[in-house]
Formats: C-alpha cells, sequence, structure tokens
C-alpha cells in the first residue's frame, strides 16, 4: 500500500501533463515507476483505501492464461473489463478485423498462447514456459509477452503490461512484469493484484516456491476526472495491513488453469478496507 500511496503522491507532485489522444482527455503522468510485491512473505497486495475487487482482476488473468480473445469469454468467467474496449472503442467497432459482438480480436493471451512465427505457424510461449520451469530449467528467456505491434490493428487494445518474465534461482521463482501505460487510481489496482496471482500461481503448478514479484510502469498516469477522488479522497485515507491470498492447493497443473478452476478458488483472507471509489474508466 505505501508504494502504491507514494507512486500517487510522486505522479501529483512531480508529473507533467499530457494529452492523450486515444481518449481525448489530459493526464498527468510520470516515466519509471518500480514496485516490488512480497509473495514469498504473501503479502498481497491489495488496495485498501478503498474496497478493491480482486475476483475480476483474477478472473482477467486467467482469461489471459487461456488465450482468450472474446469478452463474453471473460464475463463466464468473472470479469467485465473487456466489455467496452470490445463493444464501444470507435476505432475498433469501424474496423474490418472485428468480427461482430464482444469481439476483441488479437489480444492479450491470444497472442501469448499463439504467438505468430516468421516462417508460418505459432508458438505457445505459456506452454514453453510452464514445461521448462516443471522440469527445473531457466533458459533466461522464459517470456510470456503480449506485445506484437504487427498485430496492434487486429485488437481492439494494445496491451498495457505486455511482458511477464520469470526466473529460477535454485527452488525459488521470481517474476519481472513490464508495464507500458497504467491508469494508477483504477488499473493498477487490478495489475497489482494480477503480478502477484500470476508469480504465486506459476510457482505453485511448477513446483516452486514464490520469491519476489518485480513490477515495472514506463507512463503513470492520473486522468483530469481522476485527480480530485484521489488527492482529496483517497490519498487522506489511512491504509490498512496487507491481507493474504488464499489458493486452492489442488491446482496443480496448467492444465486445471485452462480447464476447471474458477475465481471461487481463491479467497482472500483478513482485508479491511474503505469506502469504495468509483473513479472514471476512459476508454
Amino acid at each position: 500500500m505505501k508504494q502504491y500511496l507514494d507512486l500517487a503522491k510522486n505522479i501529483i507532485d512531480n508529473g507533467v501533463w499530457v494529452q492523450n489522444e486515444r481518449t481525448g482527455k489530459r493526464c498527468l503522468t510520470l516515466i519509471n515507476a518500480d514496485l516490488t510485491y512480497d509473495v514469498d512473505e504473501g503479502k498481497f497486495p491489495l488496495i485498501t483505501t478503498r474496497k478493491s475487487y480482486y475476483k475480476s482482476a483474477i478472473a482477467e488473468m486467467l482469461g489471459y492464461i487461456r488465450g482468450y480473445d472474446n469478452a463474453a469469454q471473460f464475463r463466464a468467467i468473472g470479469t467485465k473489463t473487456w466489455d467496452a474496449n470490445a463493444n464501444e472503442n470507435s476505432a475498433w467497432l469501424s474496423s474490418p478485423f472485428r468480427k461482430g459482438e464482444d469481439d476483441c480480436g488479437f489480444i492479450y493471451g491470444k497472442i501469448g498462447r499463439n504467438f505468430p512465427k516468421p516462417d508460418g505457424g505459432s508458438i505457445d510461449l505459456l506452454r514453453k514456459i510452464y514445461n521448462d520451469l516443471r522440469a527445473g530449467l531457466d533458459d533466461r528467456g522464459e517470456i510470456y509477452t503480449f506485445y506484437h505491434p504487427g498485430a496492434f490493428h487486429m485488437g481492439c487494445l494494445r496491451p498495457c503490461m505486455y511482458s511477464h518474465h520469470f526466473s529460477l534461482l535454485g527452488d525459488t521463482l521470481y517474476l519481472n512484469s513490464t508495464q507500458r501505460s497504467c491508469d494508477v487510481p483504477l488499473g493498477l489496482n487490478f495489475n497489482m493484484v494480477q503480478v502477484y496471482f500470476f508469480l504465486a500461481i506459476m510457482a505453485q503448478i511448477t513446483g516452486h516456491k514464490p520469491g519476489k514479484a518485480y513490477h515495472k510502469i514506463v507512463n503513470a498516469h492520473i486522468y483530469e476526472d481522476q485527480l480530485d477522488l484521489m488527492q482529496n479522497v483517497q490519498l487522506k485515507r489511512e491504509p490498512f495491513d496487507s491481507p493474504t491470498l488464499k489458493i486452492n492447493p489442488n491446482i496443480k497443473t496448467l492444465e486445471d488453469l485452462e480447464t476447471w478452476v474458477t475465481v471461487d478458488d481463491f479467497e482472500v483472507i483478513g482485508y479491511q478496507y474503505h469506502d469504495p471509489i468509483s473513479y472514471p474508466f476512459s476508454v
């Protein structure tokens, strides 16, 4: 929580106003932020200065693991986060690549599980990482990436948190996640949960202990219509201690995550929080 609040204060104190073309709004923007999550200590980074909804964040990550490309698929597992991007983004609505209602196109996990090869075909990046880590291998390139500039026009949104790099030292698994752009009041709450979750669940299904998760944000920003709520409401509140995330121990393989696992297999314990804050969402 301290890292999150310090970042928000830093943006307010040192950020620069930038006009965002996609949303038509100004953003108070800071370049470069680094956060660390103590997965090894079980300190789940769920925001406590406002009520946060972790199940939707985990559901979205499950969708990325499964390679989903449709908002209806994401809704079916517990999150509506792709509804607006699939159905309200004007550029995507006029795209010849859009297949119809709820279609997201070539996004996130759809790319990562089917990364195109220059000589034809595709690579399942997550399967390769999983197989290596299960065998105790780390080739210093265990990277699950969603970033493919040649496919941006084929999806409703470029990936924001676009790379997850796993590293194995002995029997301890680490994660470095990189995010090109982050809506700090609204999106970072999700992203913090997802980075923590991804390391915790990958450690469990590959048979390793989780270490630290490192989260790099390149462009961290607060939209102009979010600033007052952040500055005069959320930053005025005292944070509570971090809760813990309990994961169903019966989740043992990647196939489990691909098939029967639901958000009900994850439970947050000891979560204290302040009242919710309804930050505006920019499509």
